[in-house]
């Protein structure tokens, strides 16, 4: 299909499927907002949480970052009154305490990782820090990697450890106008791939370099395939939001290039105008839940978390869960359940008495 075409035909998709997914009559809804038991598909974990950004889950508990600095703890079905740690995190729009993600070897080392987002003398900038947890409280704390440059909207964030072993971090431009994403010394708009006590691989496509890959406005979310094929969920500037399949040392573009049409750049997957601000995606790969599709993505402004086939585009896009407002992350559970947080308290959704929830998906 013709490129301007196919974003076209994707725009009309998105506007269609804003309109009649989110509608009050969708069947696919939350039938009581208020519940604890809404049914055998959907129950609520926890209410109550103030602007929550992520999600990582072990085999007995949850946790959730909160922006404004705090780690809660969600063990045995109940939110803890204490969080595991309060960071102190930069007062801006779109920064704070923003991607977790645990250790491979979490249940032995018990090593948790965080993007930070932090004030000095005037300047915001990002940095990972490496946790060490004991029975819910911080034992220890050490940045591992410091200085990503931090903005007030798109600081990207999120943190993943790839099939690789390695940790893989999504980083923001400073503004719409800088050019930093391009520069190869600036870690501003890429994907850098680090190692777990943040050194840089000898396998970096760039020498001594921690950069992965470049060329991105705001990277929301990233997940992997059964062959390990890492795709990134990024916002666009109110419209052209992307997801892209990430090849080490690529460059995506931003921002010279939105979405295609350069050839010295890569063409995204998936361009979305207008925008549905993705948040986390996920590659299903368990066996609990039947889906047509094994991808999964969470969506603040179109508010519904879907299921999509890349290969046959927007047409295969198909809402799981709506009537819950926006939706910020979702992860998969050592059971095969999912996790969901919602993102109705960030400034721009309308919270009920109860929000935010982190919901669970299980049959």
């Amino acid at each position: 299909m013709d490129k301007k075409i196919q974003i076209i035909a994707i725009a009309i998709a998105v506007v269609f499927s804003i309109f009649v997914l989110t509608s009050p009559s969708d069947p696919i809804s939350l039938p009581d907002p208020y519940s604890n038991t809404k049914s055998d598909f959907v129950s609520i974990i926890a209410e109550n949480l103030d602007k929550p950004r992520a999600i990582a889950v072990s085999e007995d508990r949850i946790f959730v970052t909160e922006k404004d600095g705090f780690i809660r703890v969600i063990q045995d079905g109940i939110l803890l009154e204490s969080p595991l740690a309060s960071l102190r995190s930069a007062n801006v729009f779109d920064g704070g305490l923003l991607g977790i993600t645990l250790h491979p070897d979490f249940s032995n080392n018990h090593y948790i990782y965080v993007f930070l987002t932090y004030d000095e003398d005037g300047n915001l900038w990002n940095k990972i820090l490496r946790i060490t947890e004991s029975e819910n409280k911080l034992k220890d704390a050490q940045t591992i990697f410091d200085k990503i440059p931090g903005s007030s909207f798109s600081n990207g964030g999120f943190i993943k450890f790839g099939p690789d072993g390695k940790l893989y971090v999504g980083t923001g431009t400073v503004s719409d106008s800088s050019h930093l994403p391009q520069d190869l010394n600036s870690l501003s708009g890429k994907i850098l791939r680090l190692n777990d006590d943040g050194t840089i691989p000898d396998d970096n496509p760039f020498s001594n370099s921690p950069v992965y890959s470049l060329g991105f406005r705001n990277p929301q979310g990233m997940t992997w395939d059964d062959d390990g094929n890492l795709y990134v969920a990024e916002f666009g500037p109110e419209k052209n939001d992307e997801i892209n399949l990430i090849q080490a040392g690529k460059n995506y573009g931003w921002p010279e290039q939105q979405c295609s049409g350069d050839k010295k750049f890569e063409n995204a997957l998936l361009c979305y105008d207008p925008s549905i601000e993705p948040g986390g995606i996920l590659f299903y790969s368990g066996d609990t839940l039947d889906f047509e599709s094994p991808f999964i993505m969470a969506s603040m402004r179109a508010a519904n978390l879907y299921q999509l086939d890349f290969a046959e585009g927007l047409s295969s896009q198909k809402s799981i869960l709506s009537g819950i407002g926006r939706v910020r992350d979702v992860v998969q559970g050592p059971d095969g359940s999912i996790y969901v947080i919602t993102s109705n308290t960030d400034g721009k959704g309308f919270p009920d008495g109860t929000d935010d929830k982190l919901l669970r998906i299980l049959k």
